[in-house]
């Protein structure tokens, strides 16, 4: 027999924002301890813990390993193990994505208790993701000729990344963002643990500027941080596949993608890409 495709009745995102705090008060918590319930056993299952992309000591000297173990292996866990805590007291928000629960958590700028700890997770997955063994040096290729056409050169993108983190007040991000409606790439400033895919902005890379992130291997020297993030850590290789995908949404203009993004060797592996950018 063949599989047969029913339409979801799932609530939209923006449906459920606006009756969401409502329903969270109305709704009594579900038992998620795997207790009998009714006869039957129910078994309820969240948001697990994403490994890096690379072994804890494979971007060493320049993060070490001790804070890799520290910084993902206590405090991103700990917003795991937090956000899954808040999800057990009720399951009206249970199936939704990661995204798709930030987005409806955050409540139009009114954020309900769910929202800091799953966009925490989520901005700690993209981060990790936003680096790489052997990263810095510059981006290739199309995508370093969009960044020349949106901040006027390499270096000048450069300065402007550094001067937002250097101005960024207390803890927060630093994000390299398509802008949908502007049609463009832009550096964006976020605090605590906001995400700019709240705003609808396509992510490329972002830079942790938490305390946390740095203060073992660089103390207070949070220029260092940057700098080394820049020119030896960041991965220029997965903005790449995220502004290709990016394209399928956005029409940036020239440069035309995916053959002017990569190599022509490369652009040969490049799917056509179906969905939005994670």
């Amino acid at each position: 027999m063949g599989m047969q495709c029913h339409a979801s009745t799932r609530p939209t995102a923006l449906a459920l924002a606006n009756t969401l705090p409502d329903m969270l008060n109305r709704r009594n918590p579900p038992d998620v301890r795997g207790n009998s319930v009714n006869g039957a056993s129910k078994i309820v299952a969240y948001y697990g813990l994403r490994t890096p992309p690379y072994k804890l000591d494979a971007l060493e000297p320049y993060m070490s390993k001790r804070t890799l173990e520290f910084h993902w292996g206590e405090h991103h866990r700990g917003y795991v193990e937090a956000l899954n805590k808040h999800l057990g007291k009720n399951d009206i928000l249970y199936g939704y994505t990661l995204e798709e629960l930030i987005k409806v958590t955050y409540n139009n700028g009114n954020p309900l208790r769910e929202f800091s700890d799953a966009a925490q997770v989520w901005n700690h997955d993209f981060f990790w993701e936003s680096m790489q063994p052997g990263g810095g040096d510059s981006p290739k290729l199309g995508l370093l000729a969009q960044i020349e056409k949106d901040f006027g050169s390499f270096t000048n993108f450069k300065e402007k990344f550094t001067e937002a983190a250097m101005t960024l007040c207390g803890s927060g991000w630093v994000w390299l963002v398509v802008k949908r409606n502007e049609k463009r790439l832009v550096l964006v400033k976020t605090a605590n643990a906001i995400s700019p895919i709240v705003w609808d902005d396509i992510p490329l890379i972002c830079l942790d500027m938490w305390e946390h992130a740095y203060y073992l291997d660089y103390k207070n020297d949070r220029a260092e941080y940057v700098d080394t993030f820049l020119n030896h850590l960041v991965s220029w290789d997965k903005a790449t596949l995220r502004i290709i995908k990016a394209h399928s949404f956005v029409n940036l203009g020239e440069p035309k993608i995916p053959g002017e993004f990569l190599a022509p060797e490369e652009a040969k592996t490049v799917g056509e890409p179906k969905t939005p950018v994670a």
